[in-house]
C-alpha cells in the first residue's frame, strides 16, 4: 500500500534542509486539517498535495517569500499607466524568459504570455494584469516602513504579478510539469478605460474557445474567490449647445446647468441593496471662462452590478434622469431658441455572470484554500475574470496573499505578513489541480 502523505513527507524532512522541512511540515499539517474529503472537494479537482514536484514547488514558495515580495517592488516601480503598459510589460517578458521561458513573447496588444505543460490535458490561463489607474506622470517610487511597503499599485496588481513570477519560476525549479497546458500571463488593459481589453484579446483572438480553466490573481488577501462578476456600465456624457456671452446671451438654456440638473436626479435615485447596484458621477468637466455659457459640459458616469437585469435597469433610470435634467433646464428659458444635445460615448462595458458556490472550478479553489489553512469564501468583484464568466468560461479571481489598502489611490499599500508565501502557494495549487501533474 502506498504511504499516507504524513509519513512520506516525514521520510523527506529526514535529509531535506531546513527550509524545506518547515514547508512541508506547513502542508501537512494543512493536509491533516482538511481531511481527503475537503482536499478534493465536492466537484473540484484533486488537490495534488502527495505529488514530489507539487511538495518541492511549495516548500520553494514558503523559502521565496522575501524574493517574492522584491518581484512586487521591483515591478511596481516601472511605470504601467493606462494603454502604455509597454515598459512593464518588457520587464515582466525579461524576467519570464530569465526563468527559463525561452519562447515567452508579447502579443500585438501588449500582453506578455509564458507557456508550459506537456499539453495532454485541460489549458489553464493564469494572469495578473499589468496597468495601473495611474497617468503617466505619477511617481511610482515605493516607500518601505518595516513589513509595509507603500506605492501606487503595489497591491493592484503588482502583487498578482510577483504571484505569477513566483509561480513561473518555482515550476521550472521543482520540475513540476503540468499534464495539460498553463498559459502564464501579464495582460494588459484591466482597470477602468482599458475596458478589459487585455483578456477580451486573449479570449476573443488570440485563444478563441481553447480556454478551459481562467484564474485572475489580482490584489492582496487571503482565501476569498471572487466567482461571481460584477458588471458595469461607463459612459461620457457630453451636453451641447450653441454658448454664448454669461451676460450678453444670458437666458440662453446652459449645457452645464442641464448637466447639474441632471446629476442631482441621478444623486435621488433608488437602486436595489440585493442584487447590490451602484452608480457614480465620477467626473465633470467643461467651460472656457467665467463669463462664458459653455457650449460643451460632460459627465463621466459609472454604473454597477452583478445582475444583468438590475444594470440594464439603472442604465435605464441614468438616461431618464439625463432627459429630465435637459428639459427642466429648456423649461427654464422657455425664450431660448438654443437647443441641448445629449451624446453617449461608451469608456467601457464589463459584462456580468457567475458560478455557484458547487461550480467545479469554484470547489476546486475553496479546497486549495482549505489545503493551505485558509478559511475560502466566495463573493463578486469586477476584475479580469468577468469576460471569460460572461462566456461560459470557468473563471475565478484569487487573492495574492499578505494584507493591502487604499487600491486606486497614491497611499496605497501592501503589507508582508508571515504566511504571504500563501498565495503563490494557492496560485500553485489551483493550477496543478487544473491541468494536472506529470507523475
Amino acid at each position: 500500500m502506498r504511504p499516507s502523505f504524513p509519513a512520506r513527507a516525514a521520510a523527506v524532512r529526514a535529509v531535506a534542509p531546513r527550509a524545506v522541512r518547515i514547508a512541508l511540515a506547513t502542508v501537512a499539517a494543512a493536509f491533516c486539517a482538511t481531511a481527503l474529503p475537503s482536499a478534493l472537494g465536492a466537484q473540484g479537482s484533486p488537490i495534488p498535495l502527495t505529488d514530489p514536484a507539487v511538495q518541492r514547488a511549495m516548500a520553494a514558495m514558503q523559502a521565496q517569500q522575501a524574493w517574492t515580495l522584491e518581484q512586487q517592488i521591483s515591478i511596481c516601480e516601472v511605470p504601467a499607466p493606462p494603454f502604455a503598459e509597454e515598459r512593464r510589460a518588457a520587464e515582466f517578458h525579461r524576467r519570464l524568459k530569465s526563468f527559463g521561458y525561452a519562447d515567452a513573447w508579447i502579443d500585438s496588444i501588449g500582453n506578455v504570455i509564458a507557456r508550459i505543460g506537456r499539453g495532454d490535458g485541460p489549458v489553464v490561463m493564469i494572469a495578473g494584469h499589468l496597468d495601473t489607474v495611474f497617468p503617466e506622470e505619477t511617481d511610482v517610487r515605493t516607500t518601505r516602513t518595516g513589513n509595509r511597503v507603500a506605492g501606487p499599485g503595489i497591491g493592484d496588481d503588482c502583487r498578482g504579478l510577483a504571484v505569477v513570477l513566483t509561480l513561473a519560476k518555482v515550476l521550472k525549479e521543482a520540475k513540476l510539469e503540468p499534464r495539460g497546458t498553463v498559459y502564464l500571463v501579464g495582460n494588459v488593459g484591466e482597470e477602468g478605460p482599458g475596458n478589459l481589453r487585455g483578456v477580451r484579446y486573449l479570449m476573443n483572438t488570440k485563444f478563441p474557445r481553447k480556454i478551459d480553466y481562467f484564474i485572475s490573481v489580482d490584489g492582496a488577501g487571503g482565501g476569498n474567490i471572487t466567482s461571481r462578476a460584477v458588471g458595469s456600465h461607463r459612459y461620457t456624457i457630453s451636453f451641447e449647445g450653441p454658448g454664448g456671452h454669461s451676460y450678453g446671451a444670458f437666458g440662453m438654456a446652459n449645457p452645464m446647468h442641464a448637466m447639474g440638473r441632471a446629476i442631482a436626479k441621478i444623486a435621488e435615485l433608488q437602486v436595489p441593496t440585493n442584487p447590490k447596484t451602484t452608480f457614480n458621477v465620477g467626473i465633470v468637466r467643461g467651460g472656457t471662462s467665467v463669463n462664458t455659457i459653455t457650449p460643451l459640459a460632460q459627465m463621466d458616469v459609472d454604473m454597477r452590478s452583478e445582475s444583468a437585469a438590475s444594470l440594464k435597469e439603472i442604465d435605464r433610470m441614468i438616461r431618464a434622469a439625463v432627459d429630465a435634467g435637459v428639459a427642466e433646464e429648456k423649461a427654464r428659458w422657455p425664450n431660448s431658441r438654443a437647443g441641448i444635445t445629449v451624446k453617449y460615448d461608451t469608456i467601457g462595458i464589463r459584462p456580468t455572470g457567475g458560478q455557484a458556490d458547487d461550480a467545479p472550478i469554484v470547489q476546486t479553489a475553496m479546497a486549495a484554500v482549505r489545503a493551505i489553512g485558509w478559511t475560502p469564501s466566495t463573493g463578486a468583484s469586477s476584475t479580469d475574470a468577468n469576460l471569460p464568466i460572461s462566456m461560459g468560461i470557468p473563471a475565478i479571481t484569487i487573492n495574492g496573499g499578505g494584507r493591502g489598502g487604499g487600491a486606486h489611490g497614491t497611499e496605497e499599500y501592501y503589507e508582508e505578513t508571515p504566511d504571504a508565501y500563501k498565495g503563490p502557494q494557492l496560485a500553485l495549487l489551483i493550477v496543478a489541480a487544473l491541468a494536472g501533474v506529470v507523475r
